[in-house]
């Protein structure tokens, strides 16, 4: 292993000194690739971004200007936010999910003056384009796009070349600035610490997208900070699938790689089982950032069937030294499934699920729960793998004053607020929204309600406005009931809500479970659909006994409501509560 020598981050006053800085450290040692395709070396990683900057500078962009980025993670992808950052201008990064109404909406609100599109996205907008923005330039090959009159005009030559493979998808080639490139205006990588360097849309669960501004400094030390929960080393290889847009993947997954002289690669396409597994014993990743879905989803289809799927293994199951044998050995398999290198597995975004969480602890699975907001770049607290903490999210990072905000006397409890140097300044363009979000005394206020116990270890109870005020004043937390319901064998996912004073749960169920039980029936197709209708009915009747047997007498349930579809989520795999506010039955 190489020696860590941290001495060359003092010279890192803004995010495009982290490439440059690096280049030089790390030289043909890879920054970011793409499996099977495209790779950058971290010299030619800032000898790319430093040309992108030339072609912005030349196309008339300046210091402090919006720039965004809307495409499918690549190496092309961090190339365009650091290019974008080289040349003073500001990244506005778009989530690949979000419509066109609301893509339009975002380079209106930010006087977006330039956009990186991906060729898959670029129907989303391709007659609707705002006059603000004057070009657009393709992610797949960098080729510039005038625009006129909202729409954007036939290409010019790429100054990248590529292949279309056998299936007809074009692949990624590096850019590789032309002789004569190397020289940069004096302005260039020389943004002030406070200076924007990223604007945010949050796409979260009460529907209302703000737009966070984040420094260089915001996101630099927040990157410097995720050191005290875990150090990231020249070996670590990441193996990224959450969206780079989003700020959990672009400061954890590239900002801290790339000042740590790791490598990240990224896959085609979203991370389905039939994608990860192969990929998976291919690059043997070191490190993964996910949100609670993917292990809980591993954990419920792969793991517990096995733990669970016969009556000894039921019965060893309830045995506390049995269970921790048998945990670990079902550990040792998942750590093969991961490729057998795997020592840093992150897990944030959402709260993980209390029995899965118990699987991993005691089965020695090396994950590690972060928590944080985008406003807050994003991480406040965590744990890594060597020091888990059972249902808490860890110990706040250096530099981060937390404290419970008018706690309650008797439980401790309140809503969480903190400060620090990687919190936002504030909403763009949004004065009210922002004086909203801030105490008098300057505490970001997160809307969690939490705890921190004699460890210092902070708890997490729930969202304030997810909260439920009970018929005798006391407080509800939906998300603590839905822990419970989603522990169960057929439930998929599920939401509690308050219908008309009535506390009630919506349930959606593991339907391909479901029809595995009663694979006996297909023949006849009516029949079959009939006997799943009435099975889903008497499941949510047994459940509603079940949970209400294990929750808190003012937490009980009255009804369960059946879910047919899936619920709409966030990119961090959080259900769109406002979406369901206001249904019933």
């Amino acid at each position: 292993m190489k020696t860590r020598d941290l001495g060359h981050w003092e010279g890192m006053r803004n995010l495009p000194l982290l490439l440059k800085i690096n280049s030089r450290k790390y030289g043909s040692d890879t920054a970011l690739a793409r499996v099977d395709g495209v790779s950058y070396s971290y010299e030619e990683l800032d000898q790319a971004c430093r040309y992108l900057a030339v072609m912005l500078h030349s196309a008339g962009i300046g210091k402090g200007e919006r720039v965004a980025i809307l495409g499918e993670n690549s190496p092309h992808w961090g190339a365009a936010y650091f290019g974008i950052l080289i040349a003073n201008g500001v990244t506005v990064p778009i989530l690949p999910d979000f419509r066109g109404p609301d893509v339009r909406a975002i380079l209106e609100h930010a006087e977006v003056k330039a956009l990186f599109l991906s060729g898959k996205l670029m129907q989303r907008v391709q007659d609707n384009i705002p006059p603000t923005v004057k070009m657009v330039i393709r992610l797949e090959d960098f080729t510039v796009c005038p625009v006129k009159e909202g729409k954007i005009l036939a290409s010019g030559k790429s100054p990248v070349e590529t292949e279309c493979t056998e299936e007809g998808k074009v692949s990624l080639k590096k850019l590789v600035p032309p002789a004569g490139a190397g020289d940069v205006p004096g302005s260039f990588y020389t943004a002030d610490p406070e200076d924007l360097a990223s604007i945010i849309y949050t796409s979260g669960t009460t529907g209302r997208s703000k737009g966070v501004m984040l420094t260089h400094h915001n996101i630099l030390v927040n990157a410097k900070q995720a050191r005290s929960i875990h150090e990231v080393t020249e070996e670590d290889v990441f193996l990224s699938v959450l969206p780079l847009a989003h700020t959990y993947e672009c400061t954890i997954g590239l900002m801290v790689p790339l000042l740590n002289g790791a490598t990240v690669y990224y896959m085609d396409g979203p991370p389905t089982a039939s994608a990860l597994t192969p990929l998976l014993k291919q690059l043997a990743p070191t490190t993964m950032l996910t949100v609670p879905l993917i292990i809980e989803k591993i954990y419920r289809t792969r793991i517990r069937p096995a733990l669970y799927g016969s009556a000894v293994t039921r019965l060893l199951m309830k045995v506390g030294v049995t269970r921790r044998l048998l945990s670990r050995a079902a550990v040792r398999k998942l750590l093969k499934f991961f490729g057998g290198r795997m020592r840093f597995f992150g897990v944030g975004g959402a709260p993980l699920a209390p029995d899965v969480e118990k699987f991993l602890i005691e089965g020695g699975f090396p994950y590690a729960i972060g928590y944080g907001l985008t406003e807050t770049s994003p991480l406040l607290a965590g744990f890594g793998p060597h020091n888990p903490t059972y249902r808490s999210v860890g110990k706040p990072l250096s530099e981060v004053t937390l404290k419970i905000y008018h706690p309650d006397p008797v439980t401790r409890e309140g809503e969480i607020v903190v400060k620090g140097p990687n919190i936002m300044k504030g909403y763009y363009r949004d004065e009210e929204r922002t004086a909203e979000v801030f105490t008098e005394d300057g505490f970001f206020r997160t809307g969690d309600l939490g705890y921190v116990d004699r460890r210092g270890i902070l708890h997490i109870r729930g969202r304030s406005k997810n909260m439920i005020l009970g018929p005798n004043g006391e407080n509800i937390y939906p998300e603590e009931i839905e822990a419970v319901i989603n522990s169960k064998e057929y439930v998929s996912e599920s939401l509690v809500m308050q219908y008309g004073g009535k506390l009630v749960a919506r349930v959606h169920l593991n339907l391909e479970l479901l029809e595995e039980r009663f694979q006996h029936m297909k023949e006849n197709a009516a029949d079959f659909q009939q006997h799943l209708n009435e099975r889903a009915e008497e499941i949510l009747a047994e459940l509603l006994v079940q949970v209400n047997a294990h929750v808190a007498r003012n937490a009980r349930l009255q009804q369960m409501i059946l879910q047919v579809q899936p619920f709409e989520k966030t990119p961090t795999q959080k259900i769109k509560r406002y979406l369901y506010s206001g249904m019933q039955g």
